[in-house]
């Protein structure tokens, strides 16, 4: 039976309407969920940035970071570590001073010699040496963690061959290019500048530089200058035992020194042949039959390694020659015949405990001659030119040249009276015054009160300049003690300003090597400066009144010499500076602890030392004795004064004493000691004592 719909089928076009009408009447009945059919595509997870950025930021940003490390640690290691300073000793090379004469002074530095070949050597060393020190040496990349462990494992249990954790290649950088300081950074430096070398070096030059620079004690550095020192042959021609002998040395080459501890060295050699036999390049049989070897010294050197003067002259010579494996024989300024002077002179002075120092040159800065003390051996401070001492008056230069400046002149008068007001109240030596007198007068008799006022006159400032041009250096302290030497300084630079003076040439540059001669221009743009001829005549007027009527005569000479006394407070040093002829001298004396001297002062010993100095320097120098009054002979005989008595004895009583004096017999005295007469005669061959027989003695003649 059939029945009638209501609502007849949709058309197949309207298949969408209806899926769409499902929908909507499926979603009324279930609204939790409406479309159970459609599938559920969860979003992708969101990228999470680390610090605000992205992954790839991060990774462009290392990446970049790293390759500019890499860039700069290239660029250091180029700077501290170049290639080219292996080639180079590390020890300074030897240098050997010579005098002016030719005659060698010092010999100052290392042992060193040629560079060896690796390739030229014998097998039997380069194994000595690799055996010992680096026994993977040819395949290891400049660290070795295999050798870490086995050194610390052979040390630490004993195994008796005692070996250290550095490879050669670490060795080389360490002592190329590094401090010995012993610290995890110098370490880490180290193994990265054994990668540096590894990457840039083949291995035998590695190893033929490591073994041309490597220390062997005796001041020996380098294969070459070992083998010679000790055998006295090349290293390419070396025995066994030798080179054993060699290689041991390298671990501690100052206590295993065959020279010096021979039974150490044997020993050491024997443990560089067990090592050989274990590292399988020699037998065992071939190490039991190999001797100690025997040492072949022949150069023993008696040139001294320093002197005051070498020790001041070795640095500037390092200035003047090239780095390099060669000696060095240089010659300079010192003059053999003057340094033996200064040297006689300053031993026989009578110091006591006291200290001296001598310091001669040219006009031109040249030192001919230094003493920096007693004794280099017991003291190799040089009190010449390390000490810096107060110069005392001798610092009046300065002050009378700062107040020539400023118009005055020898003749100006200046106040020599007690200074009364102020908080520094400086007194004369002696406390003795003189009223006003002149400048002249003030420098030569080395008046304190007059050297203040004319500081307080001139100022502070123009009294430092004056010795600043002269060529002092030392810090100097502005205050009224400065006009009479309170800031310390050298001998050698107090010295050279009066070489300026001398010259009429400053600053004063002193100097152990010839300098050559200044071209035009250098000498129009940048030559020494000099005084006016008034101010230097004025100049050499005060120092020449003080030698000659002033506080230093005692250094007088029978030639033109011009100087100045010192004697800082307390008498705590003593000082004469001065020139004469072509030579420029400074004279101190005082003691370590600056403790006062006694009855030393600037006009006394230091003058006199300076004059002797002088007088056997400079020919014709010497001061002139008092003539003696010649006795023409004649033939006729004496001429007999007829105007005049004969002069009979000249009787004296004195007390118990009878006194006589005649022209032929001089003073002859007869006198009684503890009831012995006695006869006292002194004349022209000297004094002569003699018992006389007793008599009654002659009553005295009446005058």
């Amino acid at each position: 039976m059939f029945f009638k719909r209501d609502n007849p089928p949709a058309a197949a076009n309207d298949v969408d309407g209806r899926l769409a009408a499902f929908d909507q009447a499926y979603a009324g009945l279930f609204p939790d969920n409406p479309s159970p059919w459609e599938a559920q595509t969860p979003p992708p997870p969101e990228k999470k940035p680390f610090l605000g950025k992205t992954r790839w930021w991060w990774f462009t940003r290392v990446t970049g970071g790293l390759f500019l490390l890499f860039v700069l640690m290239i660029a250091w290691l180029a700077i501290t570590a170049p290639l080219s300073k292996s080639l180079q000793p590390i020890a300074p090379p030897r240098i050997t001073l010579l005098a002016s004469d030719g005659t060698p002074i010092a010999r100052n530095g290392a042992i060193v010699d040629k560079p060896v070949d690796v390739t030229k050597l014998p097998p039997h060393v380069v194994q000595a040496f690799l055996s010992i020190e680096d026994r993977r040496f040819y395949s290891h990349w400049g660290i070795d963690p295999r050798g870490l462990a086995r050194a610390f494992w052979s040390n630490a249990f004993g195994s008796g061959i005692t070996q250290g954790g550095s490879t050669i290649t670490q060795q080389l950088a360490k002592f190329t290019f590094l401090t010995p300081e012993r610290s995890l950074t110098r370490k880490a430096r180290e193994m990265l500048i054994a990668f540096w070398l590894e990457g840039r070096l083949t291995k035998d030059e590695i190893l033929g530089r490591y073994l041309s620079n490597v220390y062997f004690g005796d001041n020996v550095y380098g294969l070459r200058a070992a083998s010679l020192h000790y055998f006295y042959r090349q290293p390419e021609r070396l025995t066994l035992s030798q080179a054993s002998m060699l290689a041991g040395l390298v671990q501690a080459p100052s206590r295993l020194a065959p020279t010096k501890n021979p039974e150490r060295a044997a020993k050491r050699a024997k443990l560089v042949l067990r090592a050989m036999v274990a590292n399988g390049v020699i037998t065992q049989a071939k190490a039991n039959a190999t001797p100690i070897a025997r040492l072949d010294v022949r150069v023993r050197d008696s040139i001294p390694t320093g002197t005051y003067f070498a020790d001041w002259a070795i640095p500037q010579a390092r200035l003047l020659t090239e780095s390099g494996y060669a000696d060095v024989k240089i010659t300079t300024t010192l003059d053999a015949r003057l340094q033996n002077i200064a040297r006689r002179v300053t031993g026989s002075a009578g110091l006591g405990k006291a200290q001296i120092a001598l310091v001669a040159m040219r006009p031109n800065g040249e030192v001919v001659a230094m003493v920096g003390g007693r004794s280099y051996k017991d003291s190799s401070f040089n009190r010449a030119t390390q000490a810096k001492r107060q110069p005392g008056s001798t610092f009046k230069l300065f002050v009378y040249l700062a107040a020539l400046r400023a118009g005055m002149t020898p003749e100006s008068l200046i106040a020599d009276t007690p200074i009364n007001e102020g908080l520094y109240r400086p007194k004369n030596s002696g406390g003795s015054y003189r009223g006003d007198i002149s400048l002249k007068q003030a420098f030569a008799q080395s008046s304190n009160v007059a050297s203040v006022r004319l500081y307080q006159q001139v100022g502070g400032k123009a009294v430092a300049r004056a010795a600043e041009d002269l060529g002092i250096k030392s810090k100097l302290t502005l205050d009224p003690s400065l006009a009479l030497g309170s800031s310390g300084v050298t001998l050698v630079e107090l010295t050279s300003a009066y070489a300026g003076v001398a010259a009429n040439q400053w600053p004063v540059e002193p100097h152990a090597f010839k300098q050559e001669e200044q071209g035009w221009l250098e000498w129009l743009f940048a030559g020494p400066r000099s005084f006016s001829g008034r101010t230097h005549r004025m100049l050499l007027d005060l120092l020449g009144a003080t030698v000659n009527e002033g506080t230093g005569r005692a250094a007088r000479l029978s030639i033109p010499a011009f100087g100045k006394t010192g004697t800082s407070q307390d008498n705590r040093d003593a000082l004469f500076v001065g020139f004469a002829g072509d030579l420029v001298v400074g004279v101190w004396i005082g003691n370590d602890d600056n403790t006062p001297l006694r009855g030393i002062n600037g006009g006394g010993l230091p003058a006199r030392i300076w004059r002797d100095f002088m007088s056997q320097a400079i020919q014709g120098a010497a001061p002139r004795a008092a003539p003696k009054p010649a006795k023409a002979p004649d033939p006729e005989g004496p001429i007999e004064p007829m105007d005049l008595p004969e002069l009979p004895d000249i009787p004296i009583d004195i007390q118990n004493s009878d006194i006589r004096v005649n022209e032929q017999d001089g003073v002859t005295v007869n006198t009684e000691v503890g009831g012995v007469p006695l006869e006292v005669n002194l004349g022209r061959n000297g004094v002569n004592v003699q018992p006389r027989p007793s008599k009654e003695r002659d009553p005295p003649e009446t005058r």
